[in-house]
C-alpha cells in the first residue's frame, strides 16, 4: 500500500549530522560569493545587498581581530545587535572561533542584560548604541560595531583557518525568555542549525522554492528569528531581508512585504493578530509560518484569504525548537500545533508535551553551569517542555497550556490559549491574555486582559458579548468572570505574552486592595 505523503516523509528518515561541522562553515561557505545573501532595507527602499562572498570575508577578519583580543575556543562573545549584516558577520566570525555566541537583545533593559552577561560572563560584547551605554555600567569589554567595528575589520587580515568543531561542540548560548521564572542559559552544539533545517523546510511547504524571498520582525536575538528564519534561509542560498525597527508596526511591515518581494514570512502570533486587526492590503506569500503562541482557526482563516498562503503553525521551545509544525503536504487542522517533523520522537508524557534528546541534533546540550536545572528538564533521556497538550490518532497535537499557565476551576483544567483565540475572534479585540485569579468556591475563575481594536471604546456592553462569545463557543466554567481592558499586555522581545507578569501584577493589585480594606 501507498504510503501518504507525511508517512514516507517521515519513513526511513534518519539524521545526516558531519562528523566535523562548525556553523561558521556550514551556513554560507558553500554558495558562490557574488550570490545575495542579506538584503537590507529602511521599511521602503532596498539600501543595501550584501553578498555571501562579503560575509565570509568579514567574518574572517572580525575572527582574526577578536582573536587579536584573546578570544579563544570556548570563550562567550555576547552579540547586542538588531537585524542587520554585522549580526550575521559577528555570529560567523564566533562560530569560526570555536567560541560560543551569546546573542543579546538591543531591547533589553538594565536588569534583562545583567543577568544574561553576570550568567554568560563573556570576553567581549559585540554591540549598537542601543546597547553600549546599558553594557558599559556592567563593565564588560564591547566594541562598538558602528564607530570601531569598521577600522577594525580594515586592519585584519580575510584569511582564516577555522577551528574545528564536532556536532556536540558547544556553539551557541541562547536564554529562554523568562515566561516562567529567571531566564536560563540554554547551549547547542554546532549539530543545531542541521537539527532545524527538516522542521524549517517543511515549515515553508520544501524551502526553497525558485524566488524565495525571507523576512520576520523576530528579533535575531531569539531562537526563533535566528533558526527558525536567518541561519536555515542562508544556509539554503535564499536572501533573507534585515530590517531595524524597535517597534512592530502591522502597516509598515505589509508595506514591506509588497515593496521588496518577500515570499515567505515566519511572523508571532501577536505580530499575526496585530495585521489582522488592522485590515490593509491584500498580499502574495508563498508561505507563512508562526510559533511561540497558539494562532487559532480565525487567523489562520485570515492569513490565507488576505496574505495569500496557509499558514504553517509550528512548536518548539529554545532548549529543542521546531519539533512539531504543518506543511502543504498534510492537511491542517484548525487550532491544532500539526504532527512531529522527521527526526523528532514527540510523546505525551502524563498530559506533557516531551521530546526523546538523544538522537536529536535540535535538543540543547544542557542549561549553562546548571546541572540541576538540566536533571529536571531532561529525564530518563526525555526532554520536558513544560506544555500540555492533547493527541489524536492521526499524530496532531493540540496545545492546552504551560503547566504553570494552567486554570484550575472548580475541577477543570483551563488552558489559556483556547480563551485569548476565542476573544480576538470578536472584531472589537487585538490582543487578550487570560489568568487565573484566586476564588473561594471554584479555587481559581477566569481573569481576562484585552487590548480593544483601533478606535473602539471599551464599556460594559462590550464586557457582556465578550462573555457571551466564550459561553457560546467554549463552556461556561472558561467564561472570564473579570475582563479588563488595557492598553498593551507584557510581551516577552520573541512576542509571547508573560501571563506571569499579569499574575504578579494582579496579585499585587489584589494584596494593595485587600491592605485598603484593612485601612
Amino acid at each position: 500500500m501507498e504510503l501518504a505523503p507525511y508517512e514516507r516523509l517521515v519513513d526511513g528518515f534518519h539524521w545526516r549530522i558531519p562528523t566535523d561541522v562548525n556553523l561558521g562553515v556550514a551556513v554560507c561557505a558553500h554558495h558562490p560569493a557574488s550570490k545575495v545573501a542579506v538584503v537590507v532595507t529602511d521599511g521602503r527602499e532596498v539600501t543595501r545587498e550584501v553578498t555571501f562572498g562579503e560575509l565570509l570575508r568579514d567574518a574572517n577578519r572580525l575572527a582574526n581581530a577578536l582573536r587579536a583580543r584573546g578570544i579563544e575556543a570556548g570563550d562567550r562573545v555576547g552579540i547586542a545587535l538588531s537585524q542587520r549584516p554585522e549580526t550575521v558577520v559577528a555570529h560567523l566570525a564566533t562560530y569560526r572561533l570555536g567560541a560560543i555566541a551569546v546573542p543579546l537583545s538591543t531591547r533589553f533593559g538594565s536588569d534583562a542584560l545583567a543577568v544574561r552577561i553576570e550568567s554568560s560572563d563573556p570576553k567581549l560584547v559585540l554591540a549598537e548604541e542601543e546597547a553600549l551605554e546599558r553594557l558599559a555600567q556592567l563593565g564588560v569589554p564591547t566594541i562598538d560595531v558602528d564607530l570601531a567595528l569598521p577600522d577594525l575589520l580594515a586592519a585584519a587580515s580575510d584569511r582564516f583557518a577555522p577551528v574545528g568543531t564536532g556536532p556536540d561542540t558547544p556553539a551557541l548560548l541562547v536564554y529562554t525568555s523568562g515566561t516562567t521564572g529567571a531566564p536560563k542559559g540554554a547551549l547547542h552544539g554546532h549539530r543545531v542549525l542541521h537539527g532545524h533545517l527538516p522542521g524549517f523546510e517543511l515549515s515553508h511547504d520544501f524551502f526553497p522554492q525558485p524566488g524565495d524571498v525571507l523576512w520576520s520582525p523576530a528579533d535575531w536575538a531569539w531562537m526563533g528569528g535566528l533558526f527558525d528564519v536567518l541561519m536555515p534561509g542562508l544556509y539554503h542560498g535564499r536572501p533573507v531581508v534585515a530590517f531595524r525597527t524597535t517597534r512592530f508596526d502591522p502597516e509598515q511591515a505589509a508595506e514591506l512585504i509588497e515593496r521588496l518581494g518577500v515570499r515567505n514570512v515566519f511572523m508571532p502570533a501577536t505580530a499575526l493578530r496585530l495585521m489582522r486587526s488592522a485590515g490593509g492590503r491584500r498580499l502574495s506569500l508563498r508561505t507563512v509560518a508562526s510559533g511561540g503562541e497558539m494562532v487559532g482557526e480565525e487567523t489562520a482563516t485570515w492569513c490565507e484569504e488576505q496574505l495569500g498562503a496557509r499558514l504553517n503553525e509550528f512548536y518548539g521551545q529554545t532548549e529543542a525548537n521546531l519539533l512539531l509544525g504543518n506543511c502543504v503536504a498534510w492537511p491542517a487542522k484548525p487550532g491544532s500545533m500539526g504532527r512531529a517533523y522527521p527526526g523528532h520522537d514527540v510523546r505525551l508524557v502524563d498530559g506533557e508535551l516531551t521530546v526523546g534528546v538523544e538522537q536529536d541534533p535540535v535538543a540543547f546540550l544542557g542549561y549553562w553551569r546548571d546541572p540541576d536545572a538540566t536533571a529536571d528538564k531532561v529525564r530518563d533521556g526525555r526532554l520536558h517542555t513544560g506544555d500540555l497538550a492533547t493527541v489524536d490518532d492521526e499524530g496532531y497535537f493540540t496545545f492546552l497550556g504551560r503547566t504553570d499557565d494552567l486554570i484550575s476551576s472548580a475541577g477543570h483544567r483551563i488552558g489559556p490559549g483556547e480563551i485569548e483565540e476565542c476573544l480576538v475572534r470578536h472584531p472589537a479585540v487585538a490582543l487578550a491574555a487570560a489568568i487565573g485569579v484566586p476564588d473561594p468556591v471554584r479555587h481559581q475563575v477566569v481573569k481576562a486582559f484585552v487590548v480593544t481594536s483601533p478606535g473602539v471604546v471599551s464599556s460594559q456592553a462590550l464586557v457582556t458579548e465578550l462573555k457571551d462569545l466564550v459561553r457560546a463557543r467554549l463552556a461556561a466554567y472558561e467564561v472570564p468572570r473579570e475582563i479588563d481592558f488595557v492598553d498593551d499586555l507584557p510581551l516577552t522581545v520573541s512576542g509571547k505574552i508573560r501571563r506571569s507578569a499579569l499574575r504578579e501584577q494582579e496579585a499585587a493589585r489584589r494584596a494593595g486592595a485587600g491592605a485598603g480594606e484593612g485601612t
